[in-house]
């Protein structure tokens, strides 16, 4: 008899006896769970008569099974293949809840140390490895004291056995025995990894030791094991077990040869929402792999976002010219965004490249405007509603007039942008032009404002801004240069204006012209990456002669047009400059126009960052600190945000800071230093801010840390940390976040109420919040004898009814103007209007295949995450039926509710083209 049944007790319902149990056969014991005390009970009480918990099937299923294990100690081996087969039918026909044990794994649990003993006698044979198999399954009630026994018994069967045996699917024995494998392969793989491959013991209780080494497998055989369980996870509807195992083994990409046509859907969604929580490079893997199985299966849209995501340009290509191009058509709100950097456009037909130009933007933006009701021009009062607010008559008298106009200004051109129908700049009758209510550098703000309002209105746009050009008044002059470029930004068109009208007044001795021309290219070119504009704007960063603000700019305007082109080494070529100059705070825009080369690349900006290290200045750091936040925006990745807090734990001290510097400078300029130094850690904030946008878990992750700096950081710390809210939860106002940033909107420190105010408005725009805009007026209240705060309430104002009222600030860009924000605004006020190339509609058009419009009924809510879920769960709750066009706000989705059109693209957002379902009219027959 096994050792099992010598320490087997009766448990009854007082125990006296308990107590008095050896401890040596105690030991043995050690590890066993509830369900070996359970089958010794049902022994014993079926032995001594007490038989209520055993059933007369179960007592006869526990004798045939015992009288089974007798057969295999017998020494007629022509016994042992019949009692296996016996067990095995047993067991795997054996059923139970989900809550218990199968019965024959219950009363063959107490045999089991018998039957590791018997195995060892056997010969290598088939008989043996059907015996190997059946202890792998009997291995599982023994996990807690012989770790990874399962995989052991597979591995010995599997060398025991040909490969096309019928056993070596481990799906045979049912789907709990492929996760306990899928388990144990993980951990066995982890253990090899980690100590070579030699194999690991997993016997216990002194059992032979030359078993030890008998233990089969190489990595190879756990690969191979480890395909054939995700094979059967994946025709069993548990896609992320199988993606989960593939990946604890590192062999991922291997999933593109195992999914079908119903499973690869799945398993692709599940891949792509994996790839914010994965480490590099597994991150670039899962999005390779994903981008494999969708072009295995034809689906050249889903491919193509990927190889954008990728910034492969070579798989942008051939998805682009896949067959089906009209699916890539419906795709060209990504494709032609700046940001995608598609260089085969010379390559398209006429039709393709108009869609990409966004040529017919304007107009379809304007006829959504039309159906959705906001068409008409709104005025500044209603924007701000003073009639609401709670101030005394006659108070406002005091604000300065001129501070006022120019919120105006701005109030006006966001309100009314891309609808060209404003009453104070386009409609405004000769002479009586907003422009004229300004004063000084005001005046060029006012004349740029021309070209947001009449945003991606190439044609009729130019001709309003043209006048303005031939003005004696240098600012409006400059005004009108800016807004040539405003106006052009995402748009590109055969006659190409913008360089035709600006590149001539970047060599102009005027300042103004010159910064404006400069800055105008850089909006109207942002990411097209010409070369030819390289030559123009490339001998101002290279002349020592050329002031600072006007290198830096145009090193600014360079980091625009060819973002993501990891281009760093010509720019820093040409940077180089004395000390004096790196000492203006001019400096940072030159490093954040570096940082843009390498938006999104990750990796690639190592060898630029350690060229930053060798500069010994103290805007090296700051610089260094842009870079990495570019190259890691959006990634999300835990190292790089845990790497910026770490340069915000530092109480930056004047004398240390001294001590530090190199230079060998007086005092007084060590203090300088000193001062300036510390400003690294501001940038360091919105860092974290711009890295962990990417994804919902580490935004939310990311508010926690800002609410420990906002308490215990230094002052330049707390006055970006509501900026650093504000990009986090961009054009999405959450009801918590508007509260921390209305406490922070009356804090003590000037710059942090300013710059809480003006997050609000980050986080408003567009949405038209009405919560939201109440706080504002208050403020605009409460800060009416401040006209600093004022004129910045003003502004979050005119970002929350910015038009149309879900207009959507894209990820990665509005960091540009929080930079901006926190380095100046004071006369340069107009960089305010760089917000223009992270300003999208968030409308959903359908369209036919003749790009016409086409109304047809859809379903929009709020959306919902079903990766993972089982079935085919709803995307979207507490919808709402529309007819397009319709709005779609940050965290809504939209969905046909009609059969009768199918989409070409997978994303319903943007202009998506329908073609007409061929069953769905013979269906409507045949219900009338």
């Amino acid at each position: 008899m096994p050792q099992a049944t010598e320490f087997s007790i009766k448990v009854q319902s007082e125990d006296p006896k308990k107590k008095k149990e050896d401890p040596s056969e105690k030991d043995k014991e050690e590890g066993s769970s509830k369900l070996l005390k359970d089958s010794k009970d049902a022994k014993d009480d079926g032995k001594d008569g007490e038989g209520e918990e055993l059933s007369e099937e179960d007592l006869a299923l526990k004798n045939e099974l015992e009288m089974l294990v007798e057969r295999l100690k017998e020494s007629n081996t022509d016994l042992y293949k019949l009692a296996l087969e016996t067990l095995r039918t047993l067991i795997r026909t054996s059923t139970s809840s989900m809550t218990s044990v199968p019965k024959p794994l219950k009363f063959l649990r107490p045999h089991y140390p018998e039957l590791q003993t018997l195995y060892e006698t056997w010969p290598a044979s088939d008989d043996k490895s059907l015996f190997a198999d059946i202890l792998s399954v009997l291995a599982m009630t023994y996990s807690d004291t012989q770790p990874r026994g399962t995989l052991r018994y597979r591995l010995l069967s599997a060398s025991l056995r040909p490969a096309d045996s019928p056993l070596a699917d481990p799906g045979t024995w049912g789907h709990e025995y492929v996760r306990h494998l899928a388990a144990e392969l993980g951990e066995e793989y982890t253990i090899r990894e980690q100590e070579g491959v030699k194999p690991v013991s997993t016997l216990i209780d002194g059992q032979e030791a030359e078993a030890q080494v008998k233990l089969p497998g190489t990595i190879e055989d756990l690969h191979s094991l480890a395909k054939q369980c995700a094979k059967f996870l994946l025709g069993h509807n548990a896609e992320p077990d199988a993606v989960d195992l593939l990946e604890e083994l590192e062999i991922v990409d291997e999933i593109a040869e195992l999914v079908d046509d119903n499973t690869f859907g799945r398993v692709c969604q599940y891949m792509i929402r994996c790839v914010n929580l994965l480490p590099p490079p597994d991150d670039i893997q899962f999005l390779r792999t994903a981008h494999t199985i969708y072009v295995q299966h034809h689906k050249f849209p889903q491919a193509l976002e990927l190889a954008i995501r990728l910034n492969d340009q070579k798989l942008v290509r051939e998805d682009f010219f896949a067959p089906g191009i009209l699916a890539a058509t419906a795709f060209r709100d990504d494709i032609s965004d700046p940001d995608a950097g598609i260089d085969f456009q010379e390559e398209l037909g006429d039709d393709l490249l108009e869609c990409l130009s966004n040529s017919r933007l304007s107009t379809h933006f304007r006829e959504f405007g039309k159906e959705v009701g906001v068409m008409d021009a709104k005025s500044l009062e209603d924007v701000y509603k003073s009639h609401l607010d709670n101030t005394r008559p006659g108070t406002t008298a005091n604000v300065d007039s001129a501070r006022g106009n120019l919120a105006g200004t701005f109030v006006n051109a966001f309100v009314n942008a891309g609808f060209g129908n404003d009453k104070l700049m386009v409609e405004a009758e000769e002479g009586n032009s907003w422009i004229y209510k300004n004063k000084d550098h005001g005046v060029m703000s006012a004349a740029a404002s021309l070209g947001l309002s009449l945003l991606w209105d190439t044609d009729v746009g130019l001709s309003h801004v043209d006048k303005y050009t031939y003005s004696a008044e240098e600012h409006i002059k400059a005004g009108a240069l800016f807004a040539t470029g405003i106006l052009n930004s995402g748009v590109r068109t055969e006659a190409d204006a913008a360089f035709a009208l600006l590149a001539d007044y970047v060599d102009n001795k005027s300042v103004p012209l010159k910064t404006s021309a400069i800055m105008g290219l850089g909006l109207a070119y942002a990411g097209s990456h010409r070369e030819d504009l390289l030559s123009v704007l490339l001998p101002h960063i290279a002349d020592d002669s050329v002031s600072m603000e006007v290198a830096s700019l145009a090193a600014l305007a360079l980091g625009f047009i060819f973002v993501g082109s990891e281009n760093g080494e010509t720019l820093m070529e040409k940077c180089e400059r004395e000390d004096k100059s790196l000492d203006e705070k001019w400096a940072r825009f030159m490093a954040l126009g570096l940082g843009l080369l390498y938006l999104g690349l990750q990796d690639a900006s190592d060898a630029t960052l350690e060229t930053l290290k060798a500069i010994d200045h103290p805007i090296s750091k700051t610089a260094q600190i842009m870079v990495e936040a570019c190259s890691f925006a959006g990634t999300g990745n835990v190292l790089r945000v845990q790497g910026m807090l770490h340069h915000c734990d530092g109480h930056v001290d004047t004398s240390k800071e001294k001590e530090e510097s190199k230079d060998g400078k007086d005092g007084k300029d060590g203090k300088d230093e000193a001062k300036r130094d510390d400003t690294y850690q501001s940038f360091a904030v919105l860092a974290v801010a711009l890295i962990a946008m990417g994804e919902d878990i580490g935004a939310e992750m990311s508010l926690r840390q800002f609410n420990h700096l906002m308490h215990y950081g230094e002052p330049v710390i707390r006055k970006a940390v509501p900026l650093a809210i504000g990009l986090v939860s961009t054009s999405n106002p959450q009801l918590p976040i508007l509260d921390t940033l209305s406490k922070y909107s009356h804090d003590n420190d000037l710059q942090v109420a300013l710059n809480a105010i003006f997050a609000m408005g980050l986080v408003g725009a567009g949405t038209n919040n009405a919560r939201l805009a109440q706080m504002l007026r208050q403020l605009a209240g409460y800060y009416y004898k401040e006209p600093d705060c004022l004129f910045m309430v003003r502004i979050a104002q005119g970002l929350l009814a910015s038009s149309p009222p879900s207009r959507h600030l894209l990820t990665q860009k509005p960091v540009i103007i929080s930079f901006f924000r926190l380095v100046v605004l004071d006369k340069y006020h107009w960089m305010l209007y760089f917000l223009v190339t992270a300003m999208y509609p968030r409308f959903f058009i359908t369209l036919d295949e003749n790009l016409n419009n086409v109304p047809v009924t859809v379903r929009v809510g709020q959306a919902l995450d079903v990766v993972g879920q089982a079935g085919k769960p709803r995307t979207i709750s507490g919808f709402q039926t529309h007819q397009t066009p319709v709005r779609l706000g940050t965290t809504e989705r939209a969905e046909l509710a009609t059969e009768e059109f199918i989409p070409f693209g997978h994303v319903l957002e943007g202009f998506v083209i329908l073609q007409k379902n061929p069953g769905w009219e013979k269906e409507d027959k045949m219900d009338v």
